[in-house]
């Protein structure tokens, strides 16, 4: 079956249209990501402001029509951080679900996990690690850790790089002590959230979403975007060292011009990749896969299954 899954996230609205088999095979057909900003400022208003709404009910008109026009005969909108914590939250939903036909859902933090886990892990085989995947959005991050495609241990937390941006970095370029203080702040929400004892066990980790995948094309170098390439590179430690201090040397408009990062990402980059940074410092982990397959994979896969469990 033909579904289509929209993404509605702190700082991103994504779309995902594939086909979907009776085995779980997923071919996609199309797939694109907008930098939105919903959550600018949520952190500390408590609410979605209108400019960040209409930015996002601009995508995803285009996106209404790009469902229509590939014929996907289901499709819903997992709405996530920016959408539980404003006072304001179910509203938008709603009207996402009026205006645009959307089966618009607010999904908790664990449900958000759970999905980023089976759309990371769904092509792997089965080898019987401890597996980490780590999904840092705009507003919260999602440590999720399985073996086999088999949930243990799953957590979602309030560091974000939209978060933790406007919370630490008030210079342009952030001076070292808010990037310092930024990270001490990961380390202890990890710390905290994260037994050691689960943190010892990971001995592979994935990461999936924007940070990631920047770092992966800022280091390949990539213009244009070539999500093939980014799919399974390997970040390591010592590169992300280095990207984090070449960017933080940048002013936001400086960083816009960076080959491999998206200019609508220059103003959270760094928060992301300090954030990263102190990911694998938690597990002590010396390198990271990057994943293509998030949260919009693992959306659609269920969304076919309840499809067929419904048609039978």
């Amino acid at each position: 079956m033909r579904v289509g899954v929209v993404d509605i996230g702190t700082n991103s609205t994504r779309l995902l249209i594939a086909d979907v088999a009776s085995d779980g095979a997923l071919t996609q057909l199309h797939r694109e990501s907008n930098v939105t900003r919903l959550g600018d400022r949520v952190d500390t208003t408590g609410r979605l402001r209108d400019e960040a709404m209409q930015r996002v009910y601009d995508v995803l008109a285009r996106f209404r029509v790009l469902l229509d026009e590939h014929g996907a005969t289901a499709s819903t909108a997992v709405l996530t951080s920016a959408v539980r914590d404003a006072a304001n939250g179910a509203a938008f939903s709603a009207q996402i679900r009026a205006r645009f036909g959307l089966d618009a859902r607010v999904i908790g933090g664990d449900e958000e996990a759970a999905l980023t886990f089976a759309g990371a892990t769904s092509e792997r085989p089965h080898d019987g690690r401890q597996l980490l995947v780590v999904d840092i959005g705009g507003g919260s991050t999602e440590f999720v850790v399985g073996t086999d495609g088999a949930v243990a241990f799953h957590v979602s937390t309030q560091a974000g790089v939209v978060r933790q941006t406007e919370r630490h970095l008030h210079d342009d370029p952030p001076r070292r002590g808010m990037i310092e203080e930024l990270a001490d702040e990961v380390a202890t929400i990890v710390d905290t959230h994260v037994p050691r004892a689960i943190r010892d066990g990971v001995s592979t980790a994935i990461a999936v979403a924007g940070t990631a995948t920047s770092c992966a094309a800022i280091e390949l170098a990539l213009e244009p975007y070539d999500p093939a390439r980014v799919h399974g590179h390997v970040l390591r430690r010592a590169t992300c060292e280095r990207i984090l201090d070449r960017l933080a040397r940048l002013t936001n408009d400086e960083r816009r011009d960076v080959t491999g990062l998206h200019p609508d990402r220059a103003p959270t980059i760094i928060a992301g990749v300090a954030m990263l940074l102190a990911v694998l410092d938690a597990f002590d982990l010396d390198a990271i896969e990057v994943c293509e397959h998030d949260i919009l994979r693992g959306a659609a896969l269920r969304l076919a299954a309840a499809d067929a469990w419904t048609a039978h």
